[in-house]
Formats: C-alpha cells, sequence, structure tokens
C-alpha cells in the first residue's frame, strides 16, 4: 500500500512539473522581445523594440544640442511621442511635428518648446557689438586723425604767413635803420 500511494505521488508531481514547464514556455512566448536597430536622419539611430504587444521607437541623436532623444510608444492603436532634451528635460508633444522619427531635431525641439541655448545668441551680439565698437573707433580715429592734419596744416600756413610777415617787418625795419644811419653820417 506505501509504495501504491508513493508511486501515484511520484505520477502526480511529475505531470504537475510537466505542466508548469508548459505554462513558463507559452508565457515566455507572449513576453517575448524583438529589438531592430537602423540608421536615421539628422545623424540619428533608431531602435524599435516590441513587447507584449507594445512597440517602442526610440530615435537617439548624436550630436543636437537641444534633443538628446525622442520616444515613440505604440499601444492599442494609442501613439505617444515624448521628447526628451540634452538636459534631461521631457515633454510630450502631439504629432504637430509629422513623424517625429523623420523629423529635424530642430522642428522637435520647438515643437517640445525647448529654447535655443542663449549663449550662443549672446556670443552672437557680443561679436557683432565688438565689431561695431572696432568700426567706430577706426571712424572716429580717423576723424581726429583728419582733422589733425587739417589743424597742422593750418597752424603751418599761419606760421608760414607769420615768418613772412616777421621777416618783411624785419627787411622794413632794417631799410629804415640804414637810411637812418646814412642821413646822420652823411652831412
Amino acid at each position: 500500500m506505501k509504495r501504491i500511494l508513493i508511486a501515484s505521488t511520484l505520477v502526480t508531481l511529475i505531470l504537475a512539473l510537466a505542466g508548469c514547464q508548459q505554462t513558463q514556455q507559452s508565457n515566455a512566448n507572449t513576453n517575448s522581445t524583438e529589438t531592430a536597430t537602423r540608421s536615421g536622419p539628422d545623424n540619428s539611430e533608431i531602435s524599435t523594440t516590441e513587447n507584449n504587444g507594445m512597440r517602442t521607437e526610440t530615435r537617439t541623436f548624436s550630436n543636437n544640442p537641444r534633443v538628446s532623444k525622442v520616444v515613440v510608444t505604440t499601444r492599442n492603436g494609442q501613439r505617444t511621442t515624448t521628447v526628451y532634451s540634452k538636459t534631461g528635460e521631457s515633454k510630450d508633444i502631439k504629432d504637430e511635428t509629422g513623424d517625429a522619427l523623420n523629423a529635424t531635431g530642430e522642428k522637435l525641439a520647438d515643437a517640445a518648446g525647448f529654447a535655443k541655448e542663449k549663449t550662443e545668441t549672446a556670443a552672437d551680439k557680443t561679436k557683432e557689438g565688438a565689431q561695431t565698437a572696432a568700426d567706430k573707433t577706426k571712424e572716429g580715429a580717423l576723424t581726429v586723425a583728419n582733422k589733425s592734419t587739417d589743424a597742422a596744416k593750418t597752424v603751418a600756413e599761419k606760421s608760414k604767413e607769420g615768418a613772412k610777415t616777421v621777416a618783411n617787418k624785419t627787411t622794413d625795419a632794417a631799410k629804415k635803420t640804414g637810411k637812418t644811419i646814412k642821413k646822420v653820417l652823411t652831412p
């Protein structure tokens, strides 16, 4: 009797284990994950994963200054698009960008409302300001140089005139002195 009871218990355990193994295999088949990777536009890479009827497409940008990645999730016909900035901020966007897997990074960043880096704009404005200041300084220096040249010419002309006047007066005075001396010496 003990032998029959032990044998029937063993048979029941073997059947239970076989059933569990089949359930695990069927669960493994339902939870299977398929992943594929391909190159995308705008220097990006797109990886696609399908798991339990949910499709996730992740587009990773290599060198976009505003966007690091875009994740498009499709479940039961519903599509969700999330854009991630370089700083880690994430925003869900509507499909106003068209196909997020083909749109440019700049268009995606604009749709998500990510601001352009202000340092670029400030650098450009500083460069413009420096150029304007350099132009104005050059212009001012030319004006000063021209005015200095004009003033120097005027001073030179006036000095020349003054020297001529002094020379003429000196000559006239010398002639008068010579005439006076001649009168004194000539009786």
